[in-house]
């Protein structure tokens, strides 16, 4: 079931978890929300981008942010660093 974020309309007006974005888990053919499930105020949904996990690219970023270094090969037995 895909988990949808809803933030407030009127951050002044708004608890806390709603200013910052709550997250829902809802089936696609679920209404939105239109007040926060906390305070009640007006919310909207905000649009995320789609989680990519397995990509090439994920894993690169995430060995980086995690401080490892990642080689390219370039040839037999010898290969480049790439970051």
């Amino acid at each position: 079931m895909p988990i949808y974020v809803y933030e407030a309309k009127n951050p002044a007006k708004g608890c806390a978890a709603c200013r910052k974005g709550v997250e829902v888990k809802q089936s696609i053919s679920d209404a939105k929300l239109t007040a926060c499930p906390v305070c009640g105020a007006e919310v909207f949904r905000v649009i995320q981008p789609p989680g990519l996990a397995h990509s090439k690219t994920d894993l690169h970023y995430r060995a980086k942010r995690a401080g490892f270094s990642c080689l390219k090969k370039v040839q037999k037995g010898e290969y480049e660093k790439m970051y």
